[in-house]
This record gives C-alpha cells, sequence and structure tokens, in this order.
C-alpha cells in the first residue's frame, strides 16, 4: 500500500510521516507531486496556519487540487486532512479576509466563539465524540490547537464528531471516502495512532 503525505509547505510533515509509520504504514511519499497522488492508494493532507495562506500554497501547485480530487472522488482513495487540511475540504474559510477551499463539502471556516472564559485558540486535550456510529472516529481525547472550525453548510449534516469548548466545535467531517479531523492525531499519542491505524486498514 502506497501513502502520499501531501506537501503544502505547512505544518511538521516528519511528525505526520513518523505517526502514520508508527502505525503501520510502509511505503510513505512526502511529496506534491500530482501523479504521486494519483499512484497513491491513500493520501494524507496535513496543514498549520493560516487557511489562506494553506489554500494560497495547494493551488501554488499546478494540478495539485485536481489529483486530490481525481483520486478520492473518481478513483475512490481514502483521504485525511488534518487541522487546516481538513479546513480546506469545505468551500471557503474567513481567516484574514474569505478564502476558497476546495469546496469538497459545503460549508464555511469560521473564528470560534467559545461561550463564557474559554480561550482562543482552542488549544490542548479534549473530548471527542463521535455521532456516527460507522464511523472511523472513536470516543476519546485528542489534541487540538486551531483558532477556526468548521461550520455545517449542508443536509445532511457531514460532521462525524464533535468536541466542546465553551460550546459544540466540529471535531470530524466526512464525504465519501473523505475524512477530515480538526484534531492532531500526531500529537495525540494513543488516542492519535489508533485512529491512524483504523485509517490505513479502512476499506470504504
Amino acid at each position: 500500500m502506497t501513502l502520499a503525505l501531501v506537501d503544502i509547505q505547512s505544518g511538521n510533515l516528519h511528525s505526520v510521516e513518523n505517526a502514520l509509520r508508527a502505525a503501520g504504514a510502509k511505503d510513505v511519499t512526502i511529496t506534491a507531486d500530482p501523479d504521486a497522488i494519483l499512484a497513491a492508494d491513500r493520501v494524507v493532507l496535513p496543514g498549520v496556519g493560516a487557511f489562506g495562506a494553506c489554500a494560497a500554497n495547494l493551488r501554488a501547485v499546478p494540478g495539485l487540487t485536481e489529483a486530490m480530487e481525481i483520486a478520492v472522488y473518481h478513483r475512490g482513495r481514502p483521504f485525511l486532512g488534518i487541522c487546516v487540511g481538513m479546513q480546506l475540504m469545505a468551500e471557503y474559510g474567513e481567516e484574514h479576509g474569505t478564502h476558497k477551499g476546495m469546496g469538497w463539502i459545503a460549508g464555511s471556516i469560521r473564528r470560534l466563539q467559545p461561550a463564557g472564559d474559554q480561550r482562543v485558540p482552542h488549544m490542548g486535550w479534549n473530548d471527542v465524540w463521535p455521532t456516527d456510529d460507522g464511523s472511523l472516529i472513536e470516543a476519546g481525547e485528542a489534541y487540538f490547537l486551531h483558532s477556526y472550525a468548521y461550520e455545517n453548510g449542508q443536509v445532511p449534516d457531514p460532521t462525524i464528531a464533535v468536541t466542546d469548548h465553551g460550546g459544540r466545535v466540529t471535531a470530524a467531517i466526512q464525504e465519501g471516502t473523505a475524512i477530515g479531523v480538526q484534531f492532531h492525531p500526531e500529537k495525540s499519542q494513543r488516542y492519535g495512532l489508533a485512529l491512524l491505524e483504523r485509517f490505513l486498514k479502512w476499506r470504504p
């Protein structure tokens, strides 16, 4: 099984790579080559930082977004978006202006507005609750670090897991063979490795 770890010049790719290998991945390639992504059996898109910058880096590589869409939506390859990689699945993000996402899932990425004395960014360990019994997401604790989160824009709701940070916050979304998680599996110790193991075995 080959796995393409998409390089959009954002985030610690090697931490994600190490976590994937610890979870059982044998053939991981860090790449922004559309041909390598089309040839891969699975695709992982990590991202850290501002939505607009990550979206710009994604589109700076000719054919990259198209290759991911063909791999996932035409060939049914399992896809995992991590943090901003998940957010890029949405139509647009509102961080420092409005920026277009990949548009795989209707909805937007908006700044957290927690009730009470909860701070932004949402940083640290928090509970994850699945909302769909059939998903890869299981109940547990994961590590979060974000100031913006997905807000639904379609029916049925693609949200498959939530957390709480002064109110309900989307923790994971899914559309077909594409899953996105707002938390960081590579920083979530046993919980994160178990999720990556399930993703590597997933046959949607």
